[in-house]
Parts: C-alpha cells; structure tokens; sequence
C-alpha cells in the first residue's frame, strides 16, 4: 500500500472542515438553533404602560402588539431611562447614559452636540459578525454634526428622522425638514407611522435567507404633536376626550404598521427565524413640560394612561421607567409572563449573544445577557437598575428596594419596597435610615463615575451667552442703544476696558 504523506497545511485544513460540522451537530443535539437570528427590534415613543391590550387597554385596540405579546414574554418588570435620547443611548451602547453625558433631558433640536463617537454601537457589533444592518425611524442621538448620524455609527442603511419631534405630515420642526434616506433629505407625502412602516415592510421584502438582518424600527408615534389620519381617529369616536381619541388613532395606526410587518416575514419566510422585541421608550406623558416643544400643551388634557404606576416620563417613579415590553421568537421563547428585571442595556450583550458577535471593542458594558430570562422566564441575573445619576437627582433599585434622592435644596429622599409597593405610595425613608444611607452612597459612588451632562453645559452655554438685554422702557418704546464702548462688566457691575492686541 502507497503510504501518504501528511503535512502541516493537510492536517489544519482538515480540522477546519471538520469543525463546523461537529458545532453544528453539537447545537442541534442541545436544540439550539445554528443559523444566527434576525433581529427586528421595534421602539414605541412615548406610549402608556397600559396604552396597549396586553397591559389592560379597554378603549385602544392593539391587537398586533398583543398577539406578539400572547405568543412570547411579556415582561413586568422591563426599565428604559425616562427620556427619549438616554433610552435609545443605552439600547445602542448597552451602558448607561450617564457614563458619556447623555443622562439628562433630550438632545434640543439647536444644540450641536451627540452620542460619543468613541462608544462603539451595537450595530457595528452586529456587523462584525456578518449582519446586514439597518434604522428605519427616529435616530435623536445626534443631528447638527453627520458624524452623529446612523450611517456613520454602523447602519448600512437609514431612513426617517434625526431629531425627536416632527410634524407627521409635514415632517419638519420650525420649517426644518428632518426626513432623511442615506443621509439625503427626502420629500414626500404621508404620514410618518405609515412611511416607516412601509419602508420597514420594503426592507424585509429585500432581505433573503443567506445573511442575518438587524431591523432596528424605531417609530416616532405616539410622541408629540397628536396628529392621525381621521379614519384612524374616526375608529373611537366612543373616546369622548378629543386628544384621547387622536392618541387613540396614533396607536392604534402603529399597531397596524407593526402588523403588516409581522406579516412580511411570514410572507418572506422568514418569521421562524426572526426574533421580534417590543417596547417604548420611556413612560407616557404625564407633565407638560416633557410633552415636547412644538405645541404648548400646559391646557391641554394629556392623553397616555401608565396604569397604576406613579408619574411619567421624566420622572423617577416607576411610570417614568417600566414600560410595555414583549419579545416573540417562534420555537425559542416561551409564551409566558417574565416577571424577571430587564434593563435596556441588557439587550446589548444579550443579542450579541445570540448572534455569536465579539463585544471586545465596546467600553465596559452594564448590561447582562438575559437571554435564559426572556425565553424561559429563569430568575433574573440582574439585582440592581439604575434609574438616572444627574448633579440634582438621582434614584436606583437594590433587589426591591428603590431609592430617589433629590440633592437640590431641600432635599428629598423617598424608599419605596416595590415589591409590596409598586405604586410608590408608600415612603418608607423615615423608617429604614440606614437603608436610605447605603443607597445614597452607592448613587454618589455612582455620580463619581459620570460625564458632565452634555445638555446642562448646553443650555448653560445658551442661557449665560452675552447677548443684548432684554431691557424695558417706561415710554414703552423699548431700549434706547448705543454704541458699545469695549467695556467689559463683571457680576458686580465694575470692570476695565478692554485692550485690543
């Protein structure tokens, strides 16, 4: 017999073919599935914990979310931040928003600043493990400079707004258009919950089996200003309250988009394989003052309903964070309630998980990979979330324990044990001092890891920029001017002139 000679080179190639082929074995023996999922992850603006059917709506209709929500995980215990830009910062960043500066307020429509572009986002970690990558809706992480934009942070391809609020028809704020494909702005008609939800619909339709797709749908409804189609506000004219009844449509037309785009993956066959999340972005609107700045709605009757949970968006209460959430992956997840914590910053690790992608380039992450929580409802890994950690507030959960620190003077400090006490009724600081001490210490611990708050150095940019007085008149002729001298003026009202070099 002819003996062959084996080399090096021989040996390698024949380990590399045959690797494969034992990983697969290996995972279908546990039945795990070895094709990498798509991920179509859908994000609601604004919308009430109990705006949705699944949460005990009685008079929106949402009968596509529900379904989603009856076939797989429902969760009750699912934590955003309580602002739009701080969610969607930690959903692309799996950190917290207030370890790069974007914990306070949302990104003002004239400000000029975004999200670190030193974060490495979870769309270029999906893209490193071979996923085509795309954002179909609201970006709000950076708009005045294109090195902010989507494209730029790992989308292959984008479509819809920059900023956080629009008009849904006109699809511009103060004249501006914010409508964009590929970074060019488009003009069209329609609706923006409609536009997107066809674009989404294209998409899908343009995907095949050969490379996984990460969908990140991020619809700007029902956020501010209240505005529908009048055939979807003409499906309750039973609402009696006439903003209700707009907010109604609003829902219930992005219900039906959600729908149609369930639709085109079975269409396309590829629903079996595609893992689909719901949530919002934070708690309906219960305060004018965060219900955006295109309208004044300080008369207006606020329309989201947040069930039993205290406050709304902005707030630190429950109602501000814990929001409607679900996530559906035929054959993977469990129809169940999970009553486990999740924070958005788990969906982070989790999904790169699941897509088999290396999180080597991301700063540390603050998110744990909940995966065996969200398909099969097993005890939660995490036992702490943090609210928010801002210079005048700051609030987190130990187990079921909840503490709020307000630092202004006065301060206030209110405990709360969600696990008796979800609907922070009850405050229990006086009783439990040393409970309220050990959190306050960890919130500090936590302040001393944070960034500046980019919008406060925004607006106090703004708001102390030397410009011309607002001086009145008893003439009522306004201001008399004059040519300015060079004087510079200290607070005190004395000062030298200054010296031209």
């Amino acid at each position: 017999m002819k003996k062959t000679k084996l080399n090096l080179s021989m040996i390698l190639m024949a380990i590399a073919m045959i690797l494969p082929l034992l990983d697969g074995n290996i995972q279908a023996a546990e039945g795990k599935s070895v094709q990498k999922p798509n991920i179509v992850h859908i994000v609601a603006d604004d919308l009430g914990w109990k705006d949705v059917g699944f949460n005990g709506a009685t008079d929106i209709k949402t009968p596509n979310i529900d379904a989603l929500a009856k076939g797989g995980a429902k969760f009750s215990q699912f934590y955003v931040q309580s602002m739009c830009t701080p969610t969607r910062a930690a959903l692309m960043t799996g950190r917290y928003p207030f370890r790069y500066g974007l914990q306070t307020i949302v990104i003002p429509g004239p400000a000029g600043y975004g999200l670190d572009t030193s974060e490495y986002l979870l769309p270029q970690t999906l893209k490193d493990a071979g996923y085509t990558t795309a954002i179909i809706g609201k970006w709000h992480l950076g708009h005045a400079d294109i090195k902010y934009w989507p494209k730029q942070r790992g989308f292959d391809y984008q479509y819809g707004a920059m900023i956080g609020e629009l008009d849904y028809f006109k699809h511009s704020d103060a004249g501006v258009l914010d409508w964009f494909r590929n970074n060019k702005p488009v003009k069209e008609k329609g609706y923006t919950t409609q536009l997107i939800g066809a674009d989404a619909v294209k998409y899908i339709n343009d995907q095949g089996k050969d490379r996984p797709f990460y969908l990140y749908l991020t619809f700007n409804a029902p956020h501010t200003p209240y505005q529908a189609p009048q055939n979807y506000i003409d499906r309750f004219k039973e609402i009696a309250e006439p903003t209700r009844r707009t907010y109604a449509g609003m829902v219930s037309c992005l219900d039906d988009e959600i729908g149609k785009v369930v639709a085109a993956l079975d269409e396309k066959g590829l629903r079996e394989n595609t893992l689909i999340i719901f949530h919002s972005d934070n708690g309906g609107t219960k305060n004018a003052m965060f219900a955006g700045q295109m309208a004044d709605l300080s008369k207006t009757v606020l329309p989201c309903d947040n069930g039993p949970y205290r406050d709304g968006k902005g707030s630190l209460f429950e109602g501000g964070s814990r929001v409607a959430a679900c996530a559906n992956w035929p054959g993977h997840i469990k129809a169940q309630t999970v009553d486990g914590i999740i924070h958005a910053v788990d969906f982070y690790p989790t999904l790169t998980a699941l897509a088999g992608a290396s999180t080597s380039k991301c700063k540390p992450l603050d998110g744990l990979n909940m995966w065996d929580t969200i398909a099969e409802g097993k005890d939660s890994p995490r036992t702490e979330v943090v609210y928010n950690v801002e210079p005048f507030r700051g609030a987190v959960r130990q187990g079921d324990w909840k503490c709020i620190w307000r630092s202004l003077i006065p301060t206030s400090v209110d405990l709360y044990n969600l696990a008796e006490d979800p609907y922070e009724k009850n405050n229990l600081a006086k009783q439990h001092p040393e409970k309220v001490a050990a959190m306050q210490d960890r919130i500090n611990a936590l302040g001393a890891e944070a960034a500046k708050p980019l919008a406060l150095m925004y607006v106090a940019k703004v708001g102390l920029a030397h410009g011309k007085p607002a001086m009145a008149s008893e003439d009522g002729k306004g201001a008399v001017t004059v040519e300015p001298d060079g004087h510079s003026i200290t607070d005190e009202g004395v000062g030298d002139h200054d010296i031209a070099h």
